[in-house]
């Protein structure tokens, strides 16, 4: 299993978490993802591995910007 640590910009609220978090755990490889509101970025675990460029749209198309992806 391995770990993304996804940086957002623009979640404001609780539902902004959620948009996140269930945009993500529909994405094949994606076992889960924990959405921080406090520190601005989720940490994705992973069954396979996932392209940056998927997780960075899947956030996008939700209206969030990606700082970046480590």
């Amino acid at each position: 299993m391995m770990t993304k640590t996804i940086d957002i910009e623009g979640m404001g609220c609780a539902m902004c978490v959620k948009k996140v978090k269930g945009v993500l755990e529909c994405l094949a490889g994606v076992e889960s993802a924990e959405v921080s509101l406090e520190n601005n970025n989720a940490v994705v675990s992973l069954s396979a591995d996932v392209a940056d460029e998927i997780l960075k749209s899947a956030v996008e198309s939700k209206g969030f910007t990606v700082r970046g992806i480590v």
